[in-house]
């Protein structure tokens, strides 16, 4: 479906046009009629397929008709600073030609920023997106104008539960009209999910499920087999392909992901880490390098995982296999974006080897495996313990 056929305002369809967008994206076309006739909802999404656009664009066409009466009246709720940013910078981009406001409240500023969200806060922007804890700061000071609201959306449901934001996001909604359109969006729809809808959404809200847990197709996936000691020898080898532009290497900790990025560097590769050790600042000038192509490859946790909108990512490499297939699912999802094809190379030692059988299982195949370059060495045989256990009458 065409934007154009959703009947949104003409100043929305400018700037989708400026954009670049022209149809919509599979959850756009099943979501943005509900929302625009005011329903409640619950949508699961693979990261990457457009879930930002699919409410934003509905959101500030029905703010667009009602009057500019100074409220606040659309608040998201995000589990992290960077995706804050990422969709009050999608939000500038889609209500460029109207005059609908946003603000991100996102903490870990000056005292200045603070001011100037308690500004926002207490003079209404007309969209505020914010990461709970932030919110709460400004909640407990008794100058928020919220009574009036809207909407609600919360984006990235399933990781702020992850994160243990669940008390802060109900003493958020607490604050709130009880008369309001809410709207959870969510990768992956596990049972705490469904219970945080039961609890948040009208009854009998409309679900929408759209590939849920499935990784986009386009990607290239294989499992290297590995020695621990061998990882920095594979790394290195995949780096120094004079066609890589932009790669992603996950580590499961800051640790790991300090000593890889130093070491990387120490061998003269264009390499920088992200991590919650940096503060916002550093952590944004990073990705800006990143985006700009200034630097070729960078070592994250997964900070960096979810919600971060960086296109034309070449390869994604697991270091370390990912706890959970969610986790996996959504870094490698940040390759082959917009249409276009990426990799996803993940390095599994013999210790990790039943966590790679758990994400094989959730993908309901074997990720393939590929050969080590011989100069690296042998790796281990692929025999997790889970699946030695099968047929010989043992627990799982």
């Amino acid at each position: 479906m065409k934007f154009s056929e959703f009947g949104l305002s003409p100043k929305l369809l400018e700037a989708i046009e400026a954009i670049g967008f022209t149809d919509a994206t599979p959850v756009q076309d099943a979501t943005i009629p509900l929302i625009l006739e005011g329903k409640d909802m619950i949508a699961a999404a693979q990261t990457g397929t457009g879930k930002t656009a699919a409410f934003l664009l509905p959101i500030i066409h029905k703010i667009l008709n009602e009057p500019e009466d100074g409220n606040i009246k659309a608040l998201i709720i995000v589990p992290t600073r960077e995706l804050a940013v990422q969709i009050d910078q999608q939000m500038e981009g889609l209500s460029y030609y109207t005059s609908v406001s946003s603000l991100a409240v996102y903490g870990g500023g000056d005292g200045q920023s603070f001011d100037r969200e308690k500004k926002a806060l207490t003079e209404g922007a007309d969209v505020i997106i914010g990461t709970p804890g932030r919110l709460m700061a400004h909640l407990n000071m008794n100058y928020v104008q919220i009574q009036n609201l809207k909407y609600l959306i919360l984006d990235e449901a399933d990781r702020m539960l992850d994160m243990g934001f669940n008390e802060d996001i109900m003493k958020i909604i607490g604050y709130m009209p009880k008369d309001r359109q809410s709207l959870l969006f969510s990768a992956t729809m596990p049972p705490k999910i469904r219970g945080l809808a039961k609890q948040i959404l009208k009854e009998n809200p409309d679900e929408i499920n759209i590939e849920v847990s499935k990784p986009n197709e386009r990607i290239i996936q294989a499992a290297f087999i590995v020695h621990e000691n061998q990882k920095i020898a594979l790394v290195e080898h995949i780096l120094k392909a004079d066609w890589l532009r932009s790669v992603i290497v996950f580590c499961s900790t800051k640790d790991s992901t300090k000593r890889l990025a130093k070491e990387l560097a120490r061998k003269k590769f264009s390499a920088e880490q992200i991590h919650s050790d940096l503060d916002q600042k550093e952590r944004e000038s990073v990705l800006n390098q990143f985006k700009s192509r200034k630097i070729t490859t960078l070592v994250a946790t997964d900070i960096l995982s979810r919600g971060i909108d960086i296109e034309d990512i070449d390869i994604v490499i697991n270091y370390d296999v990912p706890n959970d297939g969610e986790d996996y699912i959504h870094r490698i999802g940040r390759t082959a974006r917009a249409a276009r094809r990426g990799a996803a190379f993940t390095f599994v030692s013999e210790k990790e080897q039943d966590k790679l059988l758990v994400i094989e299982e959730l993908l309901g195949k074997p990720i393939p495996k590929a050969k080590i370059p011989s100069h690296i060495g042998e790796g281990p045989e692929y025999n997790p313990r889970s699946r030695k256990g099968k047929g010989r009458g043992r627990k799982r």
